[in-house]
């Protein structure tokens, strides 16, 4: 999201953008907050609808799933339940809409079934104008911002684009000398506020979030336990209801088939080591963005972390961070009351308060 010049009138007072030279006032619209993510994808609407949906969808395979399932598409908890029917996709790996090389991409297609699917959930009236405000990794690409703006074109009547960490301050109303840490699944999106719109210089993303949570958590148990079997949404669930990072916690069972025979087994250990391993590269860039700021606001800065997204809910993970911080002159840290929702809602306050200037029309 890029500023622009713009009159001094108020945000709510501002229509928004319906056509080329048309606009819906905030009565006549239905405004929305989108976060788009690896693993879930929620939707905040000015009607009071919010609903998550797991991001996967499944298109089914051939005549007989057709004859199981129908014809259409299915999102989330059905097309997971369903996955042995369907080709199941999963349209924002890695925290970005992939490109293909060649063809249909079906990446794309299946992140506008998505939004689709959102603003069903989201009841909107028949005909009546959707603004929609969409999260990104904080440093995607203008490639991924592109494809994005794409995903939601023929389904949103205007658009933008800001960063998810960004959403998240502006939806608890801190803009100033506070840190936020997005952890999703297939990034960890931190965002350093100074009462301004957030430059590249103030965020930073890397890829070792949920999902490489989920992948050394399943290589650990591989590596003691070599018998067993499951995939990786069985350790992701597993992780999802259990994940921590404190030294002490309560012994954490699981049962896993053996040769096709449940078998309970200790997996605490497997599991700890794996949610820690997303810490020290947090750690590495906070220390990045405190030494990049303004000196003299620096200590502010360390004391006003804020972490976000679902990765945030593992038990101990502020406290942990904070005792990493130490080595940098300490800090304090805390969570957002709702973790999951907290982008949607900062996109959602975004979208009914940002001038006109800042959309991009796209019906």
């Amino acid at each position: 999201m890029s500023k622009k010049n713009h009159s001094s009138d108020k945000p709510q007072d501002k229509a928004v953008a319906k056509g080329a030279d048309s606009f819906a006032s905030e009565a006549e619209a239905l405004f929305v907050g989108i976060d788009l993510g690896t693993s879930s994808s929620v939707i905040a609407a000015s009607n009071g609808v919010r609903e998550v949906v797991p991001s996967f969808v499944g298109f089914p395979k051939d005549n007989i799933a057709q004859e199981l399932l129908g014809t259409e598409p299915l999102f989330g908890d059905a097309a997971l339940k369903h996955r042995l029917s369907v080709e199941l996709v999963r349209p924002l790996a890695r925290g970005v809409i992939q490109e293909t090389k060649a063809g249909e991409n079906i990446n794309l297609q299946a992140a506008q079934l998505l939004v689709k699917h959102l603003l069903h959930l989201a009841r909107a009236k028949a005909g009546q104008p959707v603004y929609g405000v969409i999260g990104a990794p904080a440093r995607a690409s203008i490639a991924s911002k592109r494809i994005l703006v794409d995903a939601a074109r023929g389904i949103l009547n205007a658009v933008m684009i800001c960063s998810e960490p960004f959403s998240v301050a502006y939806g608890m109303g801190i803009l100033d000398r506070a840190l936020i840490i997005d952890i999703g699944a297939g990034t960890v999106d931190l965002c350093r506020l100074h009462g301004t719109l957030p430059s590249d210089e103030d965020q930073i993303t890397f890829d070792k979030a949920g999902d490489y949570v989920d992948e050394q958590f399943a290589k650990l148990i591989r590596a003691r336990h070599p018998e067993v079997q499951f995939t990786v949404n069985m350790v992701k669930a597993i992780k999802e209801r259990h994940g921590f990072v404190a030294d002490s916690a309560d012994k954490i069972t699981a049962k896993f088939p053996v040769k096709g025979r449940p078998q309970e087994i200790d997996i605490t250990n497997e599991l700890r080591a794996a949610c820690r391993s997303i810490v020290p590269p947090i750690i590495d860039s906070i220390a990045d963005l405190i030494a990049s700021y303004d000196p003299e606001f620096q200590e502010d800065l360390r004391n006003n972390v804020i972490l976000a997204g679902g990765g945030s809910q593992m038990i101990g993970l502020a406290q942990l961070v904070e005792e990493g911080m130490k080595e940098l002159g300490g800090g304090k840290v805390r969570r957002v009351e709702e973790p999951v929702f907290a982008g949607a809602n900062g996109a959602l306050k975004m979208a009914k308060r940002m001038p006109r200037d800042f959309w991009q029309v796209l019906a």
